[in-house]
């Protein structure tokens, strides 16, 4: 019997993410394929006898992993959820901390952004080690001693590895969708003019340059999600400049959420980066049609059934959403998510990924 401890951040449901619903939809369903799992926060005390082997996410918070790798000894792979925040928060923070981060490499701005965590009490930071030795060689010690790292593309891993110069074995583990509770329902009309934004309200997320889209305009925007707590000032500047035609709903339970995407026709992340967006698939599957941003991994889901904008330019997303606004509704991505990217699957992949360990030397 397979024993996993999967090892989150320590704000996983206090600041819930996409990460949130990857960690907990994954181990939903390894529990139905038979496998034992245990979601830890980093800041938990772990009986590391109990497992098997650990399983952490988000490569770019390496302090958070570390900790319980110097200390357990147990076998061990990554989910990297490899966000490249760098491009955001060297041009477009506003602020002292977008004129301190145009100074550094994107490993010194998360080294920054984990110690301001920590001193503004806002995280813990438990490894000594990660202190001492920053986040560049941190990343590199945790893939390098990985027996496996689970990226969710191949876009992810060539990133990934083009970074740090690293070649750890990997296997691909799809994000999902749970499609037995987003099930569209094709006898209920969509509505051309209304458009979706979920996600949580921040920077990286470029709500202010969707709302600068929009404005004015014969659409009608809602922004459902809650504004990031350490982001109040962007969350004030959004709803400083948003028009009448824009609405904060604020964070949803799953079922209004579901009536949202069904009633939409067209959802839209143009965010500065994105791994694949979890409401772009939830939205896809939904019968909205998709616009989303060209930096990431995007494409390696989407292909050529999403609207691409360039997240910097509010021309370009107005026009990607006008584009999809008037498209009909893509049925083959539809098809392509149902039968591709679900959780289930994502379970199957990561228990496999487990069994390839276990059976190392």
């Amino acid at each position: 019997m397979i024993r996993v401890a999967m090892i989150t951040r320590s704000t996983l449901f206090t600041t819930s993410g996409g990460d949130t619903v990857q960690v907990m939809q994954t181990a939903k369903h390894l529990r139905e394929l038979g496998v034992l799992v245990d979601v830890k926060l980093t800041t938990e005390q772990i009986d590391y006898d109990q497992y098997s082997m650990l399983h952490f996410f988000n490569i770019i918070r390496p302090a958070d992993i570390l900790y319980h790798i110097h200390r357990s000894g147990k076998p061990y792979v990554v989910s990297t959820v490899f966000v490249d925040y760098s491009e955001f928060e060297k041009q477009y923070r506003s602020g002292m901390p977008g004129m301190l981060f145009s100074f550094f490499p994107a490993d010194g701005i998360e080294y920054l952004k984990t110690i301001s965590r920590r001193l503004l009490l806002r995280d813990s930071l438990r490894s000594w080690w990660y202190l001492v030795n920053g986040q560049r060689r941190s990343v590199k010690k945790i893939i390098n001693n990985a027996s496996l790292l689970l990226p969710n593309s191949t876009s992810e891993y060539d990133r990934l590895t083009k970074r740090y110069s690293v070649n750890t074995k990997h296997e691909i583990v799809t994000n999902g969708v749970d499609v037995s509770f987003f099930n569209f329902e094709n006898t209920h009309a969509k509505n051309d003019l209304l458009v979706l934004c979920v996600a949580r309200i921040e920077g990286i997320k470029n709500q202010l340059n969707l709302i600068k889209a929009i404005n004015g305009t014969e659409y009608r925007l809602l922004l459902i999600g809650s504004p990031a707590p350490n982001q109040s000032s962007y969350y004030n500047a959004c709803r400083k400049v948003a028009g009448n035609n824009v609405s904060f709903i604020g964070q949803v339970g799953r079922e209004e959420l579901r009536k949202y995407y069904q009633m939409a026709k067209v959802h839209v992340l143009p965010s500065w980066f994105e791994t694949t967006g979890l409401s772009s698939l939830e939205a896809a599957v939904m019968g909205c049609n998709i616009v989303i941003t060209d930096k990431g991994d995007t494409r390696e889901y989407f292909g050529d059934a999403a609207f691409y904008c360039d997240p910097s330019s509010p021309a370009s997303i107005h026009k990607a959403i006008d584009n999809a606004a008037h498209a009909q509704v893509n049925t083959s991505l539809q098809h392509k998510i149902r039968t591709m990217h679900t959780w289930q699957q994502a379970a199957g992949q990561t228990k496999n990924a487990y069994l390839k360990v276990i059976e190392q030397p």
